[in-house]
C-alpha cells in the first residue's frame, strides 16, 4: 500500500471517528464527559491534518498527526479503563458534570465510546508508523 492510500486510511478514520462522535452527542443527546472531550480535542485536528497530507501528497507534513493519534491512544486507553476496571474509576464516580464512568453504548458487553475511539486511535497510529518506512 502507498502512502497515499494510508494517508486516506488515516483521513477516513479519522473523519469516521469524529463524524461518529458527534452523531453521538448531536443525535442521540449523549452529553461527551472529560475524558470523552479530550479525545475529541485529539481527533478533530487529525481530519484536517491528514485532509491536508493526502491534498499534498505529502507523508512529512502529517507528521503531527503521528503524535496526536498516540496521545489518543494513550487517553482512550486510560478511560476504556476507568469505564471497566473500578480501581481506575474516580472517587465519588465523576470526574465532571458527567461522570467518565458512563457507558452510554455497551455493544457486546465490551465495545463502549472510548473503546472506538481508541480503536479508531490505533488505525490511524498503524497506518502512520508503516508509511514512515516507505520510499516513495
Amino acid at each position: 500500500m502507498e502512502s497515499s492510500n494510508r494517508l486516506f486510511a488515516a483521513w477516513a478514520v479519522a473523519l469516521t471517528a469524529m463524524l461518529g462522535s458527534l452523531f453521538y452527542s448531536e443525535f442521540m443527546g449523549y452529553t461527551p464527559c472529560e475524558w470523552c472531550w479530550y479525545q475529541r480535542i485529539l481527533m478533530y485536528p487529525l481530519v484536517i491534518i491528514y485532509g491536508a497530507a493526502l491534498l499534498k501528497n505529502s507523508k512529512e507534513m502529517a507528521f503531527p498527526g503521528l503524535i496526536l493519534s498516540g496521545i489518543g491512544v494513550l487517553t482512550s486507553t486510560y478511560h476504556y479503563l476507568m469505564q471497566k476496571v473500578s480501581i481506575l474509576q474516580p472517587p465519588g464516580g465523576s470526574c465532571g458534570a458527567v461522570p467518565c464512568t458512563v457507558e452510554y453504548v455497551n455493544y457486546f458487553g465490551f465495545i463502549t465510546i472510548p473503546f472506538l475511539a481508541g480503536t479508531a486511535f490505533i488505525i490511524i497510529f498503524i497506518s502512520h508508523v508503516t508509511m514512515l518506512g516507505k520510499k516513495e
